[in-house]
């Protein structure tokens, strides 16, 4: 196995890809509603400031539970 898979398939990695999931889903909605596009930055550091601690914990739950 490889450095490369090794990462691929740490609990880490796989983690910081679903919060840039959920990240792009909230600069989708955000831009929605504002009727143009936020950008990442803006949306990153909404989503940072106001949801972040949360989903941690509820996705930290949902893949412990797995």
């Amino acid at each position: 196995m490889s450095d490369n898979d090794l990462l691929k398939n740490s609990r880490f990695y796989q983690e910081c890809l679903a919060e840039k999931g959920e990240i792009l889903r909230h600069k989708w909605f955000k831009s929605e509603k504002a009727g143009q596009d936020i950008g990442f930055d803006r949306a990153y550091l909404d989503w940072i400031l106001n949801h972040r601690d949360r989903w941690r914990q509820e996705h930290r739950q949902k893949t412990n539970a797995a």
